[in-house]
């Protein structure tokens, strides 16, 4: 987006708002920028009408913006509401909130986090899509919206140009995943680290795992994953990666998915698909040598890969972040 505005993030809240679900939003979009340092996004907040907004906390906000703040938006993002009247707990659109939505441009980017998802769903923005929330809401979500195609154990979906996200934490991660397909995972990366937080963290990881309090002795998986993460390039076999943790392939199986919540073999690929994507945007190397390099062993394997999972091919994801015409 060189060269012009920055994306306008508006983030839409509602009496009984998370103010860390507000503050996230502002944060990780907030401290996004080009080469040259200049902001990538501006965030604002709007209320169905301006004033002071409740909040699920001992504070209140102060909005100064209504709901035609939402005409000039580019992405329009919900945060939860702790309300007991809110539609995350009725399925049902208030008339303020109705009309508020009806301000939105055509054509904007939605996101939600947590139980926002519960108001893109009342106002049929989810039907017949596939879609994210909290996991102690998935139940009653599931009853009120059965169209809606409900994966209710995953950090965030992506379903083109709505995008739903489970808890507080997962909006952190859905941010950052639009931060990333919108200027690639070298920006992404850098507003992570300034953040401290996870530079990415899979959509598909399960959003709730549920352990036990491990005993002091109990070793970790956490030695082998960072070994393999140095050595994407080369063949990681379980047995190999076992050893590493000093445990049997079966017990180190069932202990990586408790510690990460998929599958070692799910892990690898997430990971050398990052791989792969840092060095399209950032490298000139050829395409063979980054299909090396991450760990996919041929050009055709890398290929078929981001097709399965981005729909595009190296060059043309190349291209969308680098301005290079793509290779024939």
């Amino acid at each position: 987006m060189a060269g012009t505005r920055p994306h306008r993030v508006v983030v839409l809240v509602r009496d009984g708002v998370v103010p860390f679900e507000l503050g996230l939003v502002h944060q990780i979009f907030g401290r996004a920028r080009d080469a040259d340092g200049t902001p990538l996004y501006r965030v604002v907040t709007c209320a169905t009408e301006p004033g002071r907004v409740r909040t699920d906390a001992d504070f209140p906000l102060l909005v100064d913006r209504g709901p035609d703040a939402l005409r000039d938006a580019d992405t329009v993002v919900v945060p939860a509401s702790h309300a007991p009247d809110a539609t995350d707990y009725t399925g049902r659109l208030t008339p303020d909130l109705a009309a508020a939505l009806a301000h939105r441009r055509p054509g904007s980017r939605l996101a939600s986090i947590c139980t926002g998802a519960f108001v893109l769903a009342a106002a049929g923005l989810l039907t017949g899509r596939r879609a994210t929330t909290h996991w102690r809401s998935a139940a009653l979500f599931r009853r009120l919206f059965p169209t809606v195609e409900l994966a209710e154990d995953v950090l965030y979906v992506d379903a083109g140009e709505v995008l739903t996200s489970a808890g507080e934490a997962a909006g952190i991660d859905l941010c950052l995943h639009l931060i990333r397909c919108d200027h690639g995972a070298a920006v992404a990366n850098e507003v992570a680290r300034d953040t401290v937080v996870a530079p990415h963290r899979e959509g598909g990881q399960a959003q709730y795992i549920r352990l036990p309090v491990p005993a002091t002795t109990t070793s970790s998986t956490a030695a082998a994953r960072d070994w393999a993460l140095a050595h994407l390039g080369e063949p990681l076999p379980l047995r190999a990666l076992a050893a590493r943790s000093a445990m049997s392939v079966r017990t180190f199986t069932r202990r990586f998915r408790a510690e990460v919540g998929v599958s070692v073999g799910e892990w690898l690929l997430q990971r050398r698909l990052e791989r792969a994507r840092e060095l399209l945007e950032d490298t000139d190397l050829p395409v063979d040598r980054v299909a090396v390099t991450a760990g996919f062993g041929t050009a055709a394997s890398l290929r078929a890969h981001l097709a399965a999972t981005l729909h595009t091919s190296p060059s043309a994801y190349r291209a969308a972040f680098r301005g290079r015409v793509p290779a024939s």
